[in-house]
């Protein structure tokens, strides 16, 4: 991967960390979305740490393309990422029982007009933090997260360094 961004000039690295800073944070948010509203997965408490971390990186992101300093926004996305790469990594870890998670577990309680509040509380679904809802070939959306994110701050910060050492 370093052997193809540095093929790249110094302008269109630049331009590649600010799509990834915008695309990374779309595509996480839309699938972790489309998992709780299509597929009935409630996010847990880490769950919505991850997605705090994806909307600052999201809002960074968009900033950069429409405020001066735009390479600053950039970096500020790709570190934002980070942060939701790290918080993944460490949810994954909780998932995977390799250390102790913090006690929260939320709750999403719909109330019904006329219905009876406690009810639904009652119904409402509990989500734990130290259990996947979801795995394909045995990672969990927080350890995709980890991987998708982890991969992508490396790439930002990488396109960004190397852009910056290419100018003379």
């Amino acid at each position: 991967m370093a052997g193809m961004m540095t093929m790249l000039a110094p302008a269109r690295r630049e331009a590649l960390a600010r799509i990834l800073a915008l695309a990374v944070p779309l595509v996480a948010l839309g699938g972790a979305y489309a998992f709780q509203y299509i597929g009935g997965l409630y996010p847990c408490e880490m769950c919505w740490w991850q997605r705090y971390a994806h909307f600052a990186a999201l809002a960074c992101a968009l900033a950069a393309f429409v405020l001066p300093a735009g390479r600053w926004w950039v970096a500020l996305a790709g570190l934002a990422i980070a942060v939701a790469a790290i918080i993944g990594g460490y949810h994954a870890g909780v998932e995977y029982g390799w250390w102790q998670g913090f006690t929260a577990c939320t709750s999403e309680v719909r109330f019904a007009k006329g219905a009876d509040p406690l009810a639904a509380i009652m119904a409402a679904p509990v989500v734990r933090c130290d259990q996947a809802q979801w795995r394909l070939l045995g990672i969990s959306m927080a350890g995709y997260d980890f991987l998708l994110s982890g991969v992508a701050a490396l790439a930002i910060g990488w396109a960004l360094v190397t852009a910056r050492k290419a100018v003379p």
